[in-house]
């Protein structure tokens, strides 16, 4: 039996003291290269700074605050200052100023308050990482229906290639975890839970917002089972309508955010000259911020002078473009084997059957687990034996639903309709970027995307020998990106 829930935690909490030890010896025979951290300089509404009582070891603490961590740290410290300020999404930095005020404000006389924030960024974002991991390893047993490649593909992820993100001062913990949170109680049929939850990720990272989606092609199946299943046109609406809802609550966070920079920049500026982004027809400050500030924008990072930052990009965007390929054939043979019709229908029971406990769930959907247990059950049973199958089958995630054929492989994975979303926003991300974004950070910016753990633990699963000659270099690449972002990234040396 593949280890329990429990065992992906504890490999979870081991791989992060792995990745701060190797962060913190990589600091003692290298000197960084440069680092902000060590200006430290006051916060504009309060010129006057106080001195550190133990400034040495202040100054020590503050200096694992490095590359974006300075961004996130000083909105904590300070507010939103400048412009480019808002660019760093707020639900870090006010994470860090919320522990620094409450469970860690008896440190501040001790460290001063600037160390103590990156203290809180490390605590949290390293504890928010082991709860990430507990809520892949859920969610990959919901999708895989296999709980061995749920565990090789959790493996995967606790020791991933931006393993050094996941536990400095980065968003990347918080949004793994939200993200990957909601979708699984999104999946589970907890509905409500799933859209705070994604509403939260978008409020860690601008990408967030794209979880909408999955609430989108929820809206379709249901509609899709409404019209055709149960001819009941209002159905069709209310599942419609309940997902441009849900979408609207998970955008709120970030179109609020980009209006709080609007009106300090743009309406409460002391300055006579409005910059351009506020007189645009659509005053889009994240967006303007990116492209003037960063230089992001479709192609634009096509340049010779960047071809080493595309080679540190192209493992996880080789895996990623792998990942689509494998699960769009999986899709495809799905599909020729069992009616599409068939797989939305049994798409449905199985959430229902997930969501059978939970007291956030929709009466439709309710109504939904009682079809699907009827058509189950023998002709006319009780509520205590519906009550039984249900159990039965919740224990098993998502009951299988393929019908395998003759000329599928014995070794293929199993897949189902609900990966047609993840497909999706994986191939939306690796476009993003690649042609849009600086292409060194596809390695974090992917590196919360399931379907890369799901493939990469199939090639490990596999017998083949040249799947083990690939397997082999996965686990290469895993290993030599954690020893280098150890020792870049800690160091103020570019890495990704």
């Amino acid at each position: 039996m593949a280890p329990p829930l429990a065992g992906v935690v504890r490999l979870a909490a081991a791989s992060r003291v792995l990745v701060l030890a190797l962060s913190i010896l990589a600091r003692l025979p290298f000197r960084p290269y440069d680092t902000s951290a060590s200006l430290s300089p006051p916060c504009l509404s309060s010129p006057a700074s106080s001195s550190d009582p133990n400034a040495s070891v202040s100054a020590a603490v503050s200096s694992l605050a490095v590359w974006d961590g300075v961004h996130f740290a000083r909105p904590a410290e300070c507010g939103y200052e400048y412009e480019q300020s808002f660019a760093f999404l707020p639900l870090l930095p006010a994470s860090l100023a919320l522990l620094a005020r409450s469970l860690f404000a008896p440190l501040v006389p001790v460290l001063g308050y600037r160390a103590v924030l990156v203290l809180s960024g490390y605590v949290l974002n390293n504890v928010a990482f082991v709860a990430a991991a507990a809520y892949f390893y859920r969610l990959s047993v919901l999708i895989l229906k296999d709980r061995r490649a749920a565990y090789r593909a959790s493996v995967l992820f606790c020791f991933n290639p931006a393993s050094v993100f996941y536990s400095s001062l980065y968003s990347e913990s918080l949004y793994a975890l939200f993200s990957l949170g909601g979708l699984f109680y999104l999946f589970s049929g907890a509905n409500t839970v799933a859209v705070i939850m994604l509403a939260l990720s978008g409020s860690a990272r601008s990408n967030g917002a794209l979880n909408a989606g999955y609430f989108c092609f929820q809206a379709l199946l249901q509609a899709y089972d409404a019209a055709v299943r149960k001819k009941r046109p209002l159905l069709v609406v209310l599942a419609l309508v309940a997902a441009a809802l849900r979408s609207i609550f998970i955008f709120l966070p970030f179109f609020a955010f980009q209006a709080y920079g609007y009106l300090n920049i743009c309406v409460h500026e002391s300055s006579e000259e409005l910059r351009p982004w506020c007189k645009a027809k659509v005053p889009l400050l994240y967006g303007y911020i990116q492209s003037h500030y960063w230089g992001v924008g479709f192609l634009r990072y096509f340049q010779v002078k960047q071809l080493p930052n595309f080679l540190l990009a192209s493992p996880v965007l080789s895996l990623a473009i792998y990942s689509i390929i494998h699960y769009t054939k999986i899709l495809h043979q799905l599909l020729q084997t069992t009616s599409i019709h068939r797989q939305i229908i049994t798409a449905l029971e199985g959430r229902s059957i997930e969501s059978y406990k939970r007291t956030d769930d929709m009466p439709v959907l309710r109504s939904e687990l009682s079809a699907g247990l009827t058509n189950k059950a023998h002709g006319n049973s009780k509520v205590k034996q519906r009550k039984s199958a249900a159990t039965e089958t919740a224990s098993a995630p998502f009951h299988d639903t393929l019908y395998t054929n003759k000329n599928i492989k014995e070794n293929q994975d199993e897949g189902s309709i609900l990966l047609v979303p993840f497909v999706l926003h994986l191939a939306f991300m690796t476009f993003t970027a690649f042609f849009v974004m600086h292409v060194q950070v596809s390695t974090r910016f992917l590196s919360a995307s399931p379907p890369i753990y799901w493939a990469a633990a199939h090639i490990l699963a596999s017998p083949n020998c040249c799947s083990k000659r690939w397997g082999y270099l996965i686990c290469v690449y895993f290993i030599a990106y954690i020893l280098l972002g150890s020792l870049l990234f800690s160091n103020f040396y570019p890495f990704t």
